[in-house]
């Protein structure tokens, strides 16, 4: 049987026995006129009045949206937004606030492609930067003993805006909504603590739960505390096309826009299998080694103890270089875990090094990637293979009779869970 997995732009097709388990998301037709649709969200909200009630002339508006490792339909999102503001604030009274958390900043040309020309020519876009004390503004302590400081943009706006696009989170539950003020526009300090072993340890901070999760509990706490004027997300299929819009207040907005992707994303498997073979969901998800953990973390819900994960991530910025990632990440798997586990302060980069740690002390990783080396990916702890189709055959023959195979082509736009677990 022949599976093409989403890898890079262009996606790498590979065989497996008929007998693989295929799990991908259930298809939802892109809208017929994502712009429309973007309106009735900011026109008709799920809950609240709509934008243009919620906007005084003269106001300030800060626009939260996500950075450059999303595929978030910026290009429709903030035009829609830009046009509905229209007559009531001037376009010098407005900044798009790129949401970076502890990335990297975006270039000029990485932002004229992530909005548009018209967007990057008509308003300020400014990279939030978690380092630079000088542009962030302390807001207080939030949710359990959060320390919070915000980009100072934001917290000085009149109007606040978060934009964004839902889909299962490998510890925040889902993406979107409150997560694009903190960590987004957070304070190393702010996500630092977020990120923390407790916190991203405990076993309800995984796929699917938002409630009782820890590190979402917190991130909506600070959210809630801070104030956001307007929310608006969207959710995805696996051509990165709008299939649902939802606007107004960000807690039933977020609800709204969860239960929704929840429906195309989560699905349910009976049982662990020998090897499961993953993805990053391709470009631009798939960019670096730092993202793919979570393609890995989809893996890892279905893999058996002992068994292997084979993740196929084109990883076109490296590891990246910036950062404590690869460095951290030098250490053994289970003394690097043991380490995060005792230690009473939390690093950069820790809940990747974290949850890396755990999956690759507990099974085995192999990679297939075409920016990173043998010799680079030994470094840390990971296997390499050129051929998915070679790997997984001689993987399924290791493992003996009877072995079984399971394929994410969509990596964690699709995240497996076993019968009896609870996605909520």
């Amino acid at each position: 049987m022949r599976v093409r997995l989403a890898y890079g732009e262009r996606g790498l097709g590979i065989e497996v026995p008929d007998t693989a388990t295929v799990v991908t998301p259930v298809h939802r037709p892109g809208a017929g006129d994502p712009s429309a649709a973007l309106r009735a969200a900011l026109r008709e909200p799920a809950a609240g009045p709509p934008l243009r009630e919620r906007v005084r002339p003269g106001q300030t508006v800060a626009i939260s949206a996500c950075d450059g490792t999303r595929p978030q339909p910026r290009h429709l999102m903030i035009p829609a937004l830009l046009a509905e503001l229209d007559g009531l604030v001037r376009p010098e009274d407005v900044v798009v606030l790129v949401a970076t958390g502890t990335h990297r900043g975006n270039t000029d040309a990485e932002l004229r492609r992530m909005f548009g020309d018209a967007v990057v020519d008509a308003v300020r876009i400014v990279n939030h930067d978690a380092f630079d004390r000088t542009r962030l503004t302390w807001m207080g302590v939030h949710g359990a003993g959060v320390p919070v400081w915000l980009n100072s943009e934001w917290a000085a706006a009149d109007v606040r805006i978060t934009t964004g696009f839902v889909e299962p989170h490998f510890f925040a539950g889902f993406s979107g909504g409150p997560k694009l003020v903190a960590p987004g526009l957070a304070a190393l300090e702010t996500v630092l603590v977020l990120h923390d072993a407790s916190r991203i340890g405990d076993e309800r901070a995984t796929w699917g739960i938002t409630h009782g999760n820890p590190v979402h509990d917190d991130v909506r706490a600070i959210a809630d505390a801070t104030g956001v004027t307007f929310a608006l997300d969207v959710v995805l299929n696996r051509d990165q096309e709008i299939v649902a819009a939802f606007g107004g207040d960000l807690p039933a907005m977020h609800a709204a826009a969860t239960a929704e992707a929840a429906r195309s994303a989560m699905r349910r498997v009976d049982d662990r299998y020998d090897v499961v073979v993953t993805t990053n969901s391709g470009f631009p998800l798939d960019q670096n080694l730092y993202q793919a953990v979570k393609g890995m973390s989809a893996a890892y819900q279905v893999v058996r103890p002992g068994g292997t994960i084979i993740c196929a991530a084109e990883c076109r910025d490296g590891f990246p270089e910036h950062g404590s990632y690869r460095e951290v990440l030098s250490s053994a798997p289970q003394a690097l875990l043991d380490a995060i586990n005792t230690r009473t302060e939390t690093v950069p980069d820790q809940w990747q090094v974290q949850i890396q740690a755990t999956i690759q002390a507990r099974c085995r990783v192999v990679m297939r990637t075409d920016r990173l080396s043998a010799a680079d990916l030994a470094a840390a702890h990971l296997a390499h293979t050129h051929d998915v189709t070679a790997a997984a055959a001689e993987a399924l023959a290791a493992a003996g009779p009877g072995s079984r195979l399971c394929v994410l082509p969509e990596g964690p736009q699709t995240v497996p869970y076993l019968r009896g677990a609870v996605a909520s």
